[in-house]
């Protein structure tokens, strides 16, 4: 039976599996037959399946999720699609325990446009980021493996970075906020090296608005040996009498009120 076969599966740690795996175990079945089999599962909710091929199996305490908790099926899935990744954003931060709530979706950053995924009550939003090869990560444990994660430094700049996607400048100024502790100078300055100049700029602001202005010291100086031009603080918006800030060179654009 079909279901003996997953859990010989999950028996050898497996939280996943691809149709081609289960097609080389069960060779007395034909494709059509196995198809049949796997949909049953899925409707009765042992299996799910994130990625049209790519299934998981979902113990008794997610079945309400739908779904196994993205964390325990992104690092097999990205193998298996063979591109880097890591958990990034709003993710990252709750991870690192910057998290003023905890986020609706989880985001991952991949080099290249994906689609969101939604599996049950699940959803992954990718995000792109071109150079994410030379990002620093760390690894972190899960239920089902390790998961890589962006640095507390390269989360900070993707937070900036991606500031829409990570619910407006408000809620990015609380999350640094909480997360400033956790920032090395040092490592900001080299992070500033791998992102747009704007995005110092921008960081540096926040966290000197939230209090944290002494970890950006070093950031102030490399935003000054650069010279960048103005920019504005909310990107995309009016800048049609905006004050300035000469340190950051910045214009303030819109008000920033963290929930501090």
């Amino acid at each position: 039976m079909l279901s003996e076969e997953i859990v010989v599966f999950a028996s050898r740690g497996r939280s996943s599996f691809s149709f081609e795996e289960l097609s080389r175990q069960v060779i007395d079945t034909t494709p059509e037959a196995l198809r049949a089999a796997l949909h049953r599962l899925l409707k009765k909710g042992e299996l799910a399946m994130p990625l049209r091929g790519f299934y998981v199996i979902v113990p008794p305490e997610f079945r309400s999720l739908g779904c196994l908790p993205a964390e325990q099926f992104i690092p097999d899935l990205m193998r298996r699609l063979n591109e880097d990744y890591y958990a990034g954003l709003l993710t990252a931060a709750a991870y690192l325990g910057a998290a003023h709530q905890l986020p609706q979706v989880f985001q991952v950053v991949v080099r290249k446009p994906r689609r969101s995924l939604r599996c049950g009550k699940v959803t992954v939003d990718f995000v792109v980021r071109k150079n994410l090869a030379e990002v620093p990560t760390q690894d972190r444990n899960t239920p089902a493996g390790i998961i890589k994660l962006s640095s507390p430094e390269a989360t900070a700049y993707d937070l900036v970075g991606y500031a829409k996607e990570c619910g407006g400048l408000d809620n990015v100024a609380t999350v640094l906020a909480e997360l400033a502790e956790r920032l090395d100078a040092e490592k900001l300055v080299a992070m500033a090296a791998l992102s747009p100049i704007s995005w110092s700029q921008r960081l540096g602001y926040l966290l000197e608005l939230v209090g944290a202005g002494d970890v950006g010291e070093k950031l102030a100086a490399y935003v000054d040996r650069h010279k960048p031009v103005r920019t504005p603080l909310l990107p995309a918006s009016s800048i049609k009498g905006a004050k300035t800030s000469k340190r950051w060179r910045l214009f303030i654009n819109t008000d920033v009120e963290p929930d501090l």
